[in-house]
């Protein structure tokens, strides 16, 4: 009989203040919930963008990555899954300090609809 075991590399997030620490799909699941609250979003729905989140930044090859980094890996599931939920934690993520930042990203947002619905 033979056994075989799938490994993944390790992966560590090198975040803002410089700390190392081991990557978690549960941090980017419980990250995205908050911007999620009160949307028609199930588990299995950010479970699924977790795993999405993870294999884009697998996919880089690199074993240590900036949070910023995955920060940026979830804003384009997060979009396609709920755009106000995407609107919550970039406005966070990024920093928007006015309604001009709101503004832009909901130009942008309309743009790209546009753009896939005339495809």
């Amino acid at each position: 009989m033979r056994f075989s075991t799938a490994e993944t590399a390790s992966l560590t997030v090198v975040k803002r203040s410089g700390v190392i620490e081991p990557f978690s799909r549960s941090k980017i699941v419980n990250g995205v919930r908050k911007a999620c609250q009160g949307r028609p979003v199930e588990e299995a729905d950010l479970a699924l963008l977790a795993q999405t989140v993870e294999n884009t930044v697998r996919a880089t090859g690199a074993s240590q990555i900036e949070a910023n980094e995955i920060g940026l890996a979830i804003l384009e599931p997060l979009r396609k899954l709920d755009e106000v939920a995407f609107m919550r934690f970039a406005s966070v993520y990024q920093g928007w300090e006015s309604l001009d930042d709101f503004e832009a990203a909901i130009n942008v947002l309309r743009a790209s609809n546009e753009a896939t619905a005339n495809l």
